[in-house]
Order: C-alpha cells, then structure tokens, then sequence
C-alpha cells in the first residue's frame, strides 16, 4: 500500500522524522491496542504535545487523516466505523521507515568519522554540480564545505522544478488559451466597477498614483475568489451529493495525464462505497472547465486570467508549498503580491506574519525572466538565509542568471533594459525588510479549519497593533473628537478633524486577537467576527488627549453587534481612572464619569455560539454591503483643558 502521507513524512529531516514518528505510532498502538477504549480515539487539536511536534511537521498530521481519523470542531477524532485494518496499514509504513532509519543510524557510530566510500570526494562534489541543471562553473567557483549526497540530490531537485515552472509559464502566452480565458471574464462590469473606484479615489487623494489597471486588477481578484472558481477540501460525491473523504490517490488516466495530472484524489464516499476521482489538473486550459481546486490551480489558473486581460504577470512558487502570483503595475512601477484564494493584493508579509510560515525560497517565473524574490515576503531576512541550505547562494544565481540568459537572447535591447532597470528596483527594495501592515497579520482564510491548523497557516495568535488615537490640533481646538466606523466602506471617518478617511477597519484598532472582517457575498452583508476555529477573541481602539494637555468630560458611544445561539459579546470601557460594562446588542451609552480622565479604551469580547460555525455566532457591525450612510461604530469624546 503506498501512501502520499507517509512519504511527505519521511522528506522530514531525520530528527524530525523520528520524534514524530515515535508519536504516531503511539497513538495508532493504543487504539490497536485497546479498541474500546474511546479515550485512546481523541486527540486534541490544541493539546500542547499535540501542537509542537506534529502540527508543524509535514506529513504528520495526514498520516492521522490516512489512519481514519476525522475534524471535529476541537478534536481529531478515530470514528467507531473507522478501518482499524487502514489504521494498521499506515501505521506498518512508519514503522517500517522509522525501523530502517533507526538501523542505518546505529550501523555507523556517531563519533566515527565517515568512510572514504562514504564522503564525498572532490572530484565526485564537481562532477556532481556540473551534472545539475545550467551549472557553468568552474572548480574554482565550487564551494569550499564538503556536501553530502542527500544535499546534492535536494539542490538538484529545486533547480529541476525552478526550470520546469520557468518553462510551464510559456503556456499563458497561446493566445488562444488568453482568449479562451478572456470569454470567461466579464471584462465589461469589471471595468465599469474599476471606474467608479477610481473616480472616488481621485475625489479622496487628487495625487493618488494609481490608475484604472489597478483597480481592475483588485476587481478581477474579486471576481475570481467569489464567482469563478471553487476551493476543494472534499467532493460532494457524484451519486449522492453527501460529503466523501479523502482516501488515498488513485491511478491517473491518459486523459488525466494529458492535462497534467500526474495525480489524482480518491474521495470516497461512505455512503454509496463509491471512489470520487479528482485529478489535480496542471493545465489552465482544463482549469477553465473544471473552475476547481487549490492553491496551485487556484495561482495557475488566476496567471492565466491576468495575461489574458493585458496584465503583466508572473506565477509565483514557494518551496514552503504555497502559490501565488505577482502583477505589475505601470503607475507604481513596482510587482504586486496577488493571492486569488485569499483575495488580497500587496500584502507580501502575510504569509510569514499571517500564516506563520517558515519561508527559504520563493521564485517568480514570468515569459521574460524568473527572479528569486524570496526576500519581498519576508521582513526577517537573517532567519531566512538560515534555512536557505538546498544549495549555496552563489550557485543559486548562477543558474538563474544562465537560464535568464538564454530566453533573453532575442530580446529587443529596449526590453532587455526596461528588464534590468525593473530589477535594479526589485533589489532596491529586497535590501530593506518591511514592517507588517495590519492586513498582512492574519491567517488563512482558504481550505477547512483543520487544513489550514494542520498546515499551520490559520494565524492563531494575538496581533498586537497598537494604533492610539491622539488628539490633533484640530480637535484640541475644537474640544472635540469625533470617530465613526462603516462596515461596508471599511473605512473610518474622523469628522472632528476634517472627517479624515482612514480606509481598512485594522488601521483603528489598539489591539485584536483572532478577528476578520467577514463579507458575505451570497448575503451581501458584511461584519468583524472571530477567526474560524477560536473559542475567544477581543478587539478593542483606544484614545489618548494627556500628552496634548487635555482631559476628558463627557464621552457618548454607540456600538451595534449581534449574537446567535449561545454566542456572546461583551464591550467594556476603560480609562486610567475607571472601567465599566456595556450591555445590549444595539448599545448607545453616554458617560459622565469618565470627566477627568485623559485616556481612553472601549474592548469587545467575543466568545460562545455552537458548532462548527461557532464563529460566526458573535457579531460586531453588520451591515449591509449596500448601506453606505449608517455607521455601527460611533465614539463622541467632549474634552476639555487639564
């Protein structure tokens, strides 16, 4: 029995591989051991042994999913139905390739120095490079350290895939498969919704350097996330509709492997005891039919789109299995970050913030040119290099330059400089790492729960802002400040300091643990809830006048959220003198005793509601995608001279 879990498993680093291994096997033998004994059955998700070593490993936690265990809300969880025969199965080929590690480990000792047969001589590290993919060097350009056979292999394998990504690329510019993918787009409402944005932005910033491209650019991500194409975590099975469960892979026929699909899902259905095939397809023309998937033919599919409509785009592979793409912009003449499973644009710190990931090597492959753009998504640049180990840097650039080379041979010299200066540009800003925006901060919103803990991408931690509200000028004169929040807009509006427009809901908060903006498309409404996943979460916005020399007197807050089920909201005020409670859903409240006060702090909590989509049991600020002229959130401070 072969089993895609297990061989992710065993690409772990040795130490890795055996700590969780051992800790597999432990929960597949006290279920086959005891087989009654529900206690054994359950395992869960935030348990911290649970947590630390398999969560973060690959593979580990579907070698669980292949053994039979199941997503409950808390827990993952052994049915009573499960194949304890499955189980078993899984559990032989770890322990078969934990047996066969732990042999080859104690049959050379640890503090014996490597037989002559065994290292890597000279002549064997040079022949091995010059046997890698574009290696032009010369022995004086070899790495000084000595490379094990397993280092060589891995560098191998990364510049094997830089290659055929550069290659596959060449697929968006058949302008038949542009048109194809054009016939798909409503480019016509699209541009019309570019247009009015652009007008209002005109009208806000006269100065603003963006154009209608980009605004169509963030209309076609729209477009894509919420009316094209489809996330798959499991089928609905072809005979009855109910859900099915992944199960294995299952053989790929000719015409599979015609659109690239070198593998194929079986989802199987319980129910009917029926197998659901789901090729994951390569090619964007089938893409276009299919209009399924994930990341990667959500990003494959997304590049595709964004030639066809004129933009310049790259697709973009990270080796931490994430893709996406980039898309130029002519008016700010600079690559943008485009994520289509997650809908956001210029946001390149979200995966290493956000998701938590541990990034290496990130590369952008266009028809013109790939380019190592590693250091744009990450804004810890001494923790990366450390993890870049697959192959000296030298090397690395070596073979880029060499395969850049060899497309832009024919070039028109134009290009080929209006190429280098963009690049200059890029290496301009790789040289200083970003500070993350709110945005970039939270977790994945794309796939179950349990895949995006499982990957560890859900951004289950508290993001600590910290934006104050500090009384201008204009409002130290006015005695005044004045703040209303519009969920729809997702914009602030400071009316007592010439109603000021903050855009983004994040850009006004103090501090926030595990919340989102939700938008509803189907329901057109719009609200700030917990992540999916959490029990609890706060958010709270907070003003401060003493450093201006002024003091409270009278404070006025209106605060609109909605609760279902179990679910709860509580508000509380605070300030450096006193805290009270708020109550009820649609709250206005107006205090007198905060009169002296030079600070203050207004926190929701949520927490409660029941099931799966607990979440969404607690609300703050639902609107109406439509309603542009109410504002939920409404806080009136009167102030005074300290």
């Amino acid at each position: 029995m072969a089993s895609a879990a297990v061989a992710a498993l065993s690409e772990n680093p040795e130490a890795l591989f055996l700590d969780a291994s051992e800790l597999l096997l432990r929960y597949a033998d006290n279920i086959l051991r005891n087989p009654n004994e529900d206690k054994y059955k359950s395992i869960k998700i935030g348990n911290q042994t649970f947590s630390n070593r398999l969560l973060p490993v690959k593979g580990a936690v579907e070698c669980l999913f292949e053994m039979g265990f199941q997503e409950e809300e808390t827990h993952l969880v052994f049915p009573k139905n499960a194949s304890i025969q499955r189980l078993q199965s899984i559990r032989d080929l770890i322990a078969a390739e934990r047996s066969r590690r732990i042999a080859v480990k104690n049959s050379v000792p640890i503090s014996a120095p490597l037989s002559a047969s065994a290292s890597v001589q000279p002549g064997q590290l040079e022949s091995s490079f010059r046997a890698l993919p574009f290696y032009n060097g010369t022995p004086s350009q070899l790495p000084a350290q000595t490379f094990s056979p397993a280092t060589m292999n891995s560098a191998s394998r990364l510049l094997a895939t830089v290659k055929a990504h550069f290659q596959e690329v060449l697929m968006y510019e058949d302008t038949r498969l542009q048109q194809k993918a054009l016939a798909c787009i409503p480019i016509r409402e699209l541009r019309e919704r570019a247009d009015e944005k652009l007008l209002s932005a005109t009208k806000l910033d006269p100065g603003t350097t963006v154009n209608l491209e980009d605004f169509l650019l963030l209309e076609l991500l729209q477009w894509f996330k919420e009316d094209f194409f489809q996330w798959v975590d499991s089928l609905p099975c072809d005979k009855c509709g109910e859900v099915t469960e992944s199960s294995g892979s299952l053989p790929p026929s000719s015409e599979d492997q015609r659109w690239g699909a070198e593998r194929v899902e079986n989802h199987f259905c319980h129910k009917c005891h029926i197998s659901n095939r789901f090729p994951r397809y390569n090619h964007a023309e089938k893409l276009l039919e299919t209009r399924r998937g994930r990341c990667g033919e959500w990003a494959n599919c997304f590049t595709l789109c964004c030639r066809a409509m004129g933009f310049e785009a790259r697709f973009v592979w990270c080796t931490t299995d994430h893709v996406w793409t980039e898309v130029y912009s002519a008016s700010q003449k600079r690559w943008l970050h485009c994520d289509p499973c997650e809908n956001v644009c210029d946001k390149p710190l979200l995966y290493e913030i956000g998701w938590g990931k541990k990034l290496s090597y990130v590369f952008a492959f266009s028809k013109d040119e790939v380019v190592d753009v590693s250091w744009r998504y990450s804004c810890k640049h001494a923790d990366l290099l450390t993890r870049r180990t697959q192959l000296r840097e030298g090397l690395l650039q070596e073979a880029i330059n060499r395969l850049n080379s060899e497309r832009k041979r024919l070039f028109p010299q134009e290009r080929k400089q209006e190429l280098l200066e963009r690049y200059i540009v890029e290496l301009v800003e790789f040289i200083s790492p970003k500070t993350p925006n709110p945005g970039e901060l939270g977790g994945r919103t794309s796939g179950s729960v349990m895949w995006r803990v499982a990957r560890g991408e859900s951004g289950f931690q508290v993001q600590n802002h910290e934006f104050c509200f500090l009384a201008t000028e204009k409002e130290r004169a006015a005695k005044l400040f004045h703040l209303k929040y519009n969920t729809a807009e997702n914009h602030y509006i400071r009316v007592s300091n010439d109603n000021e427009i903050i855009n983004g809901w994040e850009k006004g908060v103090w501090k926030m643990d595990s919340v989102f903006r939700k938008v509803e498309q189907d329901w057109k409404m719009v609200f700030i809830a917990r992540t999916e996943g959490t029990t609890f979460s706060r958010v709270s916005w907070k003003f401060e006048c003493g450093s201006v020399g002024l003091k409270i007197v009278n404070v006025s807050i209106r605060s609109t959220s909605q609760t279902f089920q179990t679910g709860k909201v509580q508000w509380h005020l605070c300030s450096d003198l006193i805290n009270v409670d708020l109550s009820g859903d649609q709250s206005a409240h107006s205090f007198a005793n905060f009169h002296g006060s030079t600070e203050l702090i207004l926190e929701a909590e949520l927490s409660g509601g029941d099931g799966d989509v607990a979440w969404q049991h607690t609300q703050l600020f639902r609107q109406s995608l439509n309603n542009h002229q109410e504002y939920p959130l409404e806080i009136l401070i009167t102030l005074e001279d300290n």
